[in-house]
């Protein structure tokens, strides 16, 4: 039987390495029979020893402590079971997903496609000022998120419910083919975010403004000012009404 649920998944490490993990946390978001999505019961986390000593900088941040994870398992020895649930999962999804998929290898997780919550936030909801994960939280207010359970923040299950209603949200506004497409993408930032011309809509931009920002080492910004290059050119035009569901 062909899955309906998008696994959302939150890590927290213990420093900067590749099998940094300290923390998993999930939580599932279904379609319905009614066609829309939801949030479902289905969430967890687990501690995850990750065989060195958790910075303090990290400390500071999720406050998981060396004695907390001593005698937790090994991320190649749990992620498997996250990753690739019993009768599987459609996608996997983070907000700035790029920084799970340094953690969640292809081996670990069955090859799953990720959707990236933070570059759909930018092509959904291009009017909000800020796409944190917890700015999302407080500027969308989505419905149905219980306060008391998307806390304490930065940790992996609460950081990974609240992340769930806006893919909830994104899910019921544009297609699950919609959402991967934009998330191997690199972010269409909807303003500059930064030098002088910080604030400012692309379109108030000039031609050799933009072509200076097109030569960014910045990979989202290079690619929001040519984005913009080419919708003038008339080689691209960006859609940022949502696409019709599909039908899975």
């Amino acid at each position: 039987m062909l899955s309906n649920r998008v696994r959302v998944i939150d890590l927290e490490t213990a420093g900067d390495g590749p099998h940094d993990v300290c923390e998993i946390g999930w939580q599932d978001v279904s379609l319905g029979a009614d066609g829309r999505w939801g949030v479902t019961e289905e969430r967890g986390a687990l501690l995850v020893n990750p065989g060195r000593a958790i910075s303090a900088d990290t400390m500071a941040v999720h406050h998981i402590r060396d004695e907390d994870v001593a005698g937790a398992p090994y991320w190649k020895d749990i992620a498997p079971s996250i990753l690739k649930p019993e009768r599987g999962v459609l996608a996997l999804a983070a907000h700035r997903a790029a920084f799970e998929q340094r953690y969640c290898r292809p081996r670990l997780s069955a090859g799953a496609q990720w959707i990236c919550t933070w570059k759909c936030a930018l092509r959904l909801w291009p009017e909000l000022p800020r796409f944190s994960n917890q700015m999302l939280r407080y500027q969308r207010k989505p419905a149905g998120l219980v306060h008391e359970i998307g806390l304490p923040a930065h940790r992996a299950m609460p950081d990974a419910y609240v992340t769930a209603h806006h893919l909830r949200d994104m899910l019921n506004e544009a297609s699950i083919d919609q959402l991967l497409a934009w998330s191997i993408e690199p972010g269409l930032l909807p303003r500059v975010p930064t030098g002088p011309d910080r604030g400012k809509t692309w379109d108030q931009l000039s031609a050799p403004e933009l072509s200076e920002l097109a030569a960014s080492r910045d990979v989202d910004l290079r690619f929001s000012a040519k984005t913009e290059l080419e919708r003038r050119n008339g080689q691209n035009e960006v859609d940022r009404e949502p696409a019709q569901a599909r039908l899975l």
